[in-house]
């Protein structure tokens, strides 16, 4: 069983490169303070490290 990880968006990309505004998209975030659930792989935590500064990032509870 794979873990999952709630992340939020609590800062907004406007002002930011178009390759953050990117990353958020491609993350699932369409608005402000929007939580979504990912798997917990390498590939969406490298996505987290680019964007971090715009991100809150938790352990979803089994």
């Amino acid at each position: 069983m794979s873990k999952e990880i709630k992340i939020t968006l609590i800062h907004s990309p406007i002002g930011r490169s178009q390759r953050q505004k990117d990353t958020v998209k491609a993350l699932g975030f369409t608005k402000m303070y929007q939580t979504v659930s990912k798997p917990d792989s390498p590939a969406i935590r490298g996505m987290i490290a680019k964007v971090s500064h715009l991100l809150r990032v938790e352990e979803a509870g089994s």
